[in-house]
């Protein structure tokens, strides 16, 4: 039984990795920015906490005592929401990946998988999927660009912290169901077309990866 610290455990894939993690036995810390407005999360071996992943101090209060962090944290919930925001903080994830990695290398918390963004997988041509307009909406491109950077970040860290990102499809199902199984790729999208995966079957991908790790300090795909 390990300890997970997650944050945006409030999210659609935070839950299902918190339900994952829980089915397996795992004691979960679920961070959140606002505990107040989510009441269907907590339950035995799930302690809801307050917290800001992109705020040092908040990383670093929580981090300590965990086996594994998990950042499946976004700036809003959709494309709808993005909208609402106006103004993107376009260092919203690199200063995640900055608190995360600071906190967790203070704490001695070795392991980090966070959920990433398929706009920055590679088509076949080698061109990014946010540089293309016929396949990604232009005005979604700025919160993409964010994102990236943040995995920039990651890959130019000299960090002690094992970190893996994990970069579902375009079409994550909130219905599907559970199969337990999923393929992993690189950083090019999958040739086979799969274009979905269910969220529940991202987070066994996210848990098998804590309990057992096979990639390092690196971004994979995981697809259907």
């Amino acid at each position: 039984m390990s300890s997970i610290a997650i944050f945006g455990a409030g999210g659609r894939a935070g839950r299902a990795i918190t339900a994952e993690a829980r089915a397996r036995g795992h004691l979960v810390t679920a961070v959140v920015r606002n505990p107040g407005t989510i009441n269907d999360i907590a339950a035995d071996g799930v302690s809801v906490v307050r917290g800001d992943v992109t705020d040092v101090r908040s990383t670093s209060t929580i981090s300590p005592g965990h086996d594994a962090v998990v950042s499946a944290v976004s700036p809003a919930s959709g494309p709808e929401a993005l909208a609402a925001l106006g103004r993107l903080d376009d260092r919203f994830f690199v200063n995640a990946v900055d608190a995360l990695l600071h906190a967790m290398t203070e704490a001695e918390v070795r392991r980090l998988v966070l959920i990433g963004l398929f706009a920055n997988l590679q088509d076949e041509h080698g061109r990014l999927i946010l540089d293309d307009p016929t396949s990604f909406p232009s005005h979604l491109r700025p919160f993409a660009l964010s994102h990236t950077a943040g995995l920039d970040r990651l890959r130019e860290a000299d960090t002690p912290v094992d970190w893996l990102m994990l970069t579902p499809p375009a079409m994550l199902d909130a219905a599907a169901p559970r199969l337990g199984r999923y393929q992993v790729g690189g950083d090019v999208v999958p040739r086979s077309g799969s274009t979905t995966l269910s969220y529940a079957d991202l987070a066994v991908a996210v848990l098998d990866e804590i309990e057992s790790p096979r990639h390092h300090r690196t971004r994979v795909s995981v697809f259907d």
